[in-house]
Protein backbone atom coordinates (compact mmCIF):
# COMPACT_ATOMS: atom_id res chain seq x y z
CA UNK A 1 0.00 0.00 0.00
CA UNK A 2 1.34 3.50 -0.66
CA UNK A 3 2.11 5.69 1.96
CA UNK A 4 -0.64 8.07 2.84
CA UNK A 5 0.44 11.81 2.65
CA UNK A 6 -2.42 14.45 3.84
CA UNK A 7 -1.45 18.51 3.60
CA UNK A 8 -3.74 20.88 5.71
CA UNK A 9 -4.42 24.29 3.33
CA UNK A 10 -2.48 22.89 0.63
CA UNK A 11 -4.07 24.64 -2.27
CA UNK A 12 -1.29 27.68 -1.91
CA UNK A 13 2.40 28.27 -3.35
CA UNK A 14 3.91 25.20 -0.89
CA UNK A 15 1.08 23.15 -0.63
CA UNK A 16 0.87 22.95 -4.74
CA UNK A 17 4.77 22.15 -5.07
CA UNK A 18 4.57 19.46 -2.01
CA UNK A 19 1.39 18.08 -3.25
CA UNK A 20 3.48 17.54 -6.65
CA UNK A 21 6.17 16.66 -5.17
CA UNK A 22 4.87 13.69 -3.23
CA UNK A 23 1.99 12.51 -6.10
CA UNK A 24 5.24 11.84 -7.91
CA UNK A 25 7.11 9.84 -5.60
CA UNK A 26 4.03 7.66 -5.85
CA UNK A 27 2.60 8.47 -2.61
CA UNK A 28 -1.31 9.15 -2.00
CA UNK A 29 -1.85 13.02 -1.55
CA UNK A 30 -4.78 14.61 -0.06
CA UNK A 31 -5.22 18.28 0.69
CA UNK A 32 -7.90 19.40 2.74
CA UNK A 33 -8.98 22.77 1.29
CA UNK A 34 -12.18 25.15 2.40
CA UNK A 35 -12.95 24.35 -1.69
CA UNK A 36 -14.97 21.81 -2.71
CA UNK A 37 -13.93 17.74 -2.14
CA UNK A 38 -13.06 16.60 -5.47
CA UNK A 39 -10.43 14.31 -7.47
CA UNK A 40 -8.33 16.56 -9.50
CA UNK A 41 -4.47 15.42 -11.01
CA UNK A 42 -4.24 12.63 -9.19
CA UNK A 43 -4.46 14.31 -5.52
CA UNK A 44 -7.68 14.05 -3.48
CA UNK A 45 -9.10 16.91 -2.29
CA UNK A 46 -11.41 16.99 1.07
CA UNK A 47 -13.54 20.07 2.02
CA UNK A 48 -13.26 20.60 6.06
CA UNK A 49 -13.01 24.62 7.55
CA UNK A 50 -10.13 24.43 9.40
CA UNK A 51 -11.99 24.64 13.08
CA UNK A 52 -14.63 21.43 13.20
CA UNK A 53 -14.09 18.18 13.17
CA UNK A 54 -15.87 16.30 10.45
CA UNK A 55 -15.12 13.24 7.98
CA UNK A 56 -11.92 14.67 7.41
CA UNK A 57 -10.57 13.09 9.90
CA UNK A 58 -10.58 9.88 8.04
CA UNK A 59 -7.75 10.80 6.10
CA UNK A 60 -5.47 11.13 8.61
CA UNK A 61 -5.87 7.60 9.82
CA UNK A 62 -2.94 5.36 8.96
CA UNK A 63 -0.92 8.81 7.27
CA UNK A 64 2.46 8.65 7.36
CA UNK A 65 2.82 12.38 6.80
CA UNK A 66 0.81 15.20 7.65
CA UNK A 67 1.81 18.71 7.33
CA UNK A 68 0.14 22.10 8.40
CA UNK A 69 0.37 25.09 5.86
CA UNK A 70 -3.29 26.36 7.38
CA UNK A 71 -3.41 30.34 7.19
CA UNK A 72 -4.53 33.51 6.08
CA UNK A 73 -1.85 35.07 3.96
CA UNK A 74 0.30 37.78 6.43
CA UNK A 75 0.53 39.75 2.79
CA UNK A 76 -2.16 42.50 3.67
CA UNK A 77 -2.75 45.05 5.93
CA UNK A 78 -2.63 44.31 9.77
CA UNK A 79 -6.08 45.94 10.97
CA UNK A 80 -7.65 44.51 13.87
CA UNK A 81 -9.91 42.19 11.55
CA UNK A 82 -6.83 40.87 9.27
CA UNK A 83 -4.87 40.08 12.53
CA UNK A 84 -7.48 38.47 14.15
CA UNK A 85 -7.97 36.04 10.74
CA UNK A 86 -3.83 35.72 10.97
CA UNK A 87 -3.77 34.41 14.35
CA UNK A 88 -7.06 32.30 14.51
CA UNK A 89 -6.70 30.49 10.80
CA UNK A 90 -3.19 29.35 12.50
CA UNK A 91 -4.16 28.18 15.70
CA UNK A 92 -7.76 26.55 14.73
CA UNK A 93 -6.76 24.40 12.06
CA UNK A 94 -3.17 23.40 14.10
CA UNK A 95 -5.68 22.73 17.47
CA UNK A 96 -8.79 20.62 15.71
CA UNK A 97 -5.44 18.89 13.70
CA UNK A 98 -4.70 18.03 17.33
CA UNK A 99 -7.76 16.82 18.67
CA UNK A 100 -8.07 14.66 15.15
CA UNK A 101 -5.00 12.90 16.10
CA UNK A 102 -5.45 12.25 19.55
CA UNK A 103 -8.56 10.09 18.70
CA UNK A 104 -7.39 8.17 16.04
CA UNK A 105 -5.69 4.09 16.72
CA UNK A 106 -3.51 4.70 13.96
CA UNK A 107 -2.67 8.63 13.72
CA UNK A 108 0.28 10.35 11.25
CA UNK A 109 3.77 9.36 12.09
CA UNK A 110 4.76 12.54 11.64
CA UNK A 111 3.39 16.26 11.59
CA UNK A 112 5.03 18.68 10.36
CA UNK A 113 3.29 22.31 11.14
CA UNK A 114 4.26 25.08 9.15
CA UNK A 115 6.46 27.84 11.24
CA UNK A 116 7.97 30.71 10.34
CA UNK A 117 12.02 31.94 10.48
CA UNK A 118 9.71 35.94 11.37
CA UNK A 119 9.64 34.42 15.27
CA UNK A 120 13.18 35.67 15.51
CA UNK A 121 14.06 39.22 16.52
CA UNK A 122 14.96 42.14 14.23
CA UNK A 123 18.79 41.41 13.80
CA UNK A 124 21.71 42.19 11.66
CA UNK A 125 24.95 40.90 14.05
CA UNK A 126 23.56 37.83 15.47
CA UNK A 127 22.70 35.02 13.85
CA UNK A 128 19.37 33.15 15.11
CA UNK A 129 19.58 29.40 15.66
CA UNK A 130 16.93 26.97 17.09
CA UNK A 131 19.05 27.21 20.35
CA UNK A 132 19.68 30.49 21.32
CA UNK A 133 17.81 33.02 18.97
CA UNK A 134 15.79 35.78 20.62
CA UNK A 135 11.90 36.22 20.51
CA UNK A 136 10.46 39.23 20.65
CA UNK A 137 6.50 40.49 21.12
CA UNK A 138 5.52 42.47 18.23
CA UNK A 139 2.66 41.43 16.21
CA UNK A 140 4.21 38.78 14.00
CA UNK A 141 6.09 37.09 16.53
CA UNK A 142 3.35 36.70 18.62
CA UNK A 143 1.66 34.67 16.02
CA UNK A 144 4.25 32.46 15.68
CA UNK A 145 4.65 32.24 19.37
CA UNK A 146 1.20 31.29 19.38
CA UNK A 147 1.07 29.25 16.75
CA UNK A 148 3.71 27.25 18.14
CA UNK A 149 2.48 26.49 21.22
CA UNK A 150 -0.84 25.13 19.69
CA UNK A 151 0.86 22.73 17.79
CA UNK A 152 3.55 21.57 20.66
CA UNK A 153 0.56 21.75 23.00
CA UNK A 154 -1.28 19.35 21.10
CA UNK A 155 -1.76 15.60 22.60
CA UNK A 156 -0.52 13.32 19.91
CA UNK A 157 1.49 10.69 21.88
CA UNK A 158 2.37 8.45 18.91
CA UNK A 159 3.13 11.18 16.27
CA UNK A 160 6.68 12.84 16.18
CA UNK A 161 6.39 16.52 15.50
CA UNK A 162 8.50 18.98 13.85
CA UNK A 163 7.60 22.74 13.45
CA UNK A 164 9.41 24.25 10.12
CA UNK A 165 10.50 28.04 10.60
CA UNK A 166 10.65 28.65 7.14
CA UNK A 167 12.21 31.69 5.82
CA UNK A 168 11.43 33.22 2.56
CA UNK A 169 10.75 30.70 -0.11
CA UNK A 170 12.27 31.02 -3.64
CA UNK A 171 9.87 29.66 -6.21
CA UNK A 172 9.08 30.27 -9.74
CA UNK A 173 6.23 31.68 -10.41
CA UNK A 174 4.74 32.02 -7.04
CA UNK A 175 5.54 33.35 -3.57
CA UNK A 176 7.49 36.36 -3.19
CA UNK A 177 10.05 36.21 -6.66
CA UNK A 178 7.36 36.98 -9.16
CA UNK A 179 6.87 40.90 -7.23
CA UNK A 180 10.20 41.94 -7.00
CA UNK A 181 10.94 40.25 -10.57
CA UNK A 182 7.63 42.95 -11.80
CA UNK A 183 9.19 45.46 -10.16
CA UNK A 184 12.72 44.74 -11.44
CA UNK A 185 11.97 45.22 -14.60
CA UNK A 186 10.09 48.51 -14.46
CA UNK A 187 13.69 49.40 -12.82
CA UNK A 188 11.84 49.69 -9.26
CA UNK A 189 14.84 46.78 -8.27
CA UNK A 190 17.01 48.82 -5.78
CA UNK A 191 17.12 47.43 -2.71
CA UNK A 192 14.67 48.81 0.11
CA UNK A 193 15.23 51.36 3.21
CA UNK A 194 18.80 51.27 3.78
CA UNK A 195 19.10 47.88 2.15
CA UNK A 196 21.64 46.18 5.27
CA UNK A 197 18.39 44.09 6.98
CA UNK A 198 19.50 40.15 6.34
CA UNK A 199 17.45 38.20 3.35
CA UNK A 200 17.08 35.07 5.17
CA UNK A 201 15.75 32.46 1.89
CA UNK A 202 15.37 29.15 0.75
CA UNK A 203 14.88 27.15 -2.47
CA UNK A 204 11.81 25.78 -2.53
CA UNK A 205 13.59 22.39 -4.01
CA UNK A 206 15.83 22.87 -0.72
CA UNK A 207 12.75 22.87 1.21
CA UNK A 208 11.32 20.08 0.24
CA UNK A 209 14.79 18.31 0.38
CA UNK A 210 14.98 19.55 4.01
CA UNK A 211 11.66 17.74 4.81
CA UNK A 212 12.44 14.53 3.23
CA UNK A 213 15.67 14.92 4.97
CA UNK A 214 13.77 15.37 8.61
CA UNK A 215 10.82 12.29 8.01
CA UNK A 216 14.10 9.95 7.57
CA UNK A 217 15.73 11.38 10.15
CA UNK A 218 13.89 9.70 13.36
CA UNK A 219 15.93 11.53 16.34
CA UNK A 220 15.09 14.77 14.95
CA UNK A 221 11.54 16.97 16.95
CA UNK A 222 10.78 20.09 17.87
CA UNK A 223 11.58 23.62 16.10
CA UNK A 224 13.30 23.31 12.97
CA UNK A 225 15.07 26.28 11.34
CA UNK A 226 14.42 26.55 7.17
CA UNK A 227 16.78 28.63 5.53
CA UNK A 228 19.95 28.62 3.64
CA UNK A 229 23.21 28.84 5.16
CA UNK A 230 23.87 31.89 2.54
CA UNK A 231 23.98 35.31 4.55
CA UNK A 232 23.02 38.08 2.52
CA UNK A 233 21.30 41.34 3.26
CA UNK A 234 18.57 42.94 0.92
CA UNK A 235 20.96 45.15 -1.26
CA UNK A 236 22.53 41.66 -2.35
CA UNK A 237 19.68 39.77 -2.96
CA UNK A 238 18.34 42.80 -5.26
CA UNK A 239 21.62 43.09 -6.84
CA UNK A 240 21.78 39.60 -7.54
CA UNK A 241 17.80 39.86 -9.18
CA UNK A 242 19.02 42.18 -11.25
CA UNK A 243 21.62 40.23 -12.94
CA UNK A 244 19.46 37.10 -13.16
CA UNK A 245 16.85 39.61 -15.44
CA UNK A 246 19.89 40.65 -16.99
CA UNK A 247 18.43 44.77 -15.87
CA UNK A 248 20.94 47.28 -14.94
CA UNK A 249 18.97 49.86 -13.63
CA UNK A 250 17.79 49.42 -9.76
CA UNK A 251 16.04 52.80 -8.41
CA UNK A 252 16.61 52.80 -4.57
CA UNK A 253 12.96 52.75 -2.33
CA UNK A 254 13.17 54.76 0.73
CA UNK A 255 11.80 54.16 3.90
CA UNK A 256 9.13 56.12 3.55
CA UNK A 257 8.27 55.61 -0.02
CA UNK A 258 8.34 51.64 0.65
CA UNK A 259 5.83 52.58 3.45
CA UNK A 260 3.42 54.25 1.26
CA UNK A 261 3.26 51.60 -1.53
CA UNK A 262 2.84 49.38 1.02
CA UNK A 263 -0.52 51.08 2.24
CA UNK A 264 -1.56 51.64 -1.36
CA UNK A 265 -0.84 47.88 -1.99
CA UNK A 266 -2.31 46.38 1.01
CA UNK A 267 0.37 45.05 2.55
CA UNK A 268 2.99 45.47 5.02
CA UNK A 269 6.50 46.68 5.02
CA UNK A 270 7.58 44.67 8.05
CA UNK A 271 7.75 41.87 5.10
CA UNK A 272 10.67 43.90 3.21
CA UNK A 273 12.15 45.76 6.35
CA UNK A 274 12.95 43.21 9.10
CA UNK A 275 15.77 41.97 8.98
CA UNK A 276 16.08 38.18 9.41
CA UNK A 277 19.21 36.86 10.41
CA UNK A 278 18.50 33.10 10.29
CA UNK A 279 20.64 30.11 10.43
CA UNK A 280 19.62 26.59 10.42
CA UNK A 281 21.55 24.63 12.93
CA UNK A 282 19.73 21.63 13.86
CA UNK A 283 19.87 20.96 10.37
CA UNK A 284 23.47 21.55 9.77
CA UNK A 285 24.30 19.55 12.25
CA UNK A 286 21.94 16.62 11.39
CA UNK A 287 24.02 16.91 7.66
CA UNK A 288 21.58 18.23 5.40
CA UNK A 289 23.80 19.51 2.93
CA UNK A 290 21.41 22.72 0.91
CA UNK A 291 21.99 22.57 -3.12
CA UNK A 292 21.58 26.15 -3.20
CA UNK A 293 23.93 28.41 -1.00
CA UNK A 294 24.82 30.96 -3.71
CA UNK A 295 21.31 33.04 -4.85
CA UNK A 296 22.82 33.55 -7.62
CA UNK A 297 22.77 30.38 -8.65
CA UNK A 298 19.47 30.16 -6.65
CA UNK A 299 17.89 32.75 -8.92
CA UNK A 300 19.40 31.48 -12.18
CA UNK A 301 17.96 27.88 -11.46
CA UNK A 302 14.33 29.60 -11.43
CA UNK A 303 14.51 31.30 -14.49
Amino acid sequence: MKNKIVIAGGTGFLGKALSSHFKNRGNLVTVLTRGNSQLLDGVNYVHWDGKTMTDWVNCLDGAEILINLTGKSVDCRYTEENKKMILSSRVDATKVLGEAINQLQNPPKIWFNASTATIYAYSLTKAMTEDDGDIGNDFSMSVAKAWEEAFFNSAAPKTRKIALRISLVLGKGEGILPVVTTLSKLGLGGYHGNGKQKFAWIHIKDLIAAITFLQNNENIEGAVNCSSSSEIDNRQFMKALRKSLGVWLGIPTPKFALEIGSYLMRTESELILKSRFVKSKRLLDAGFQFKFTDINEALNDLK
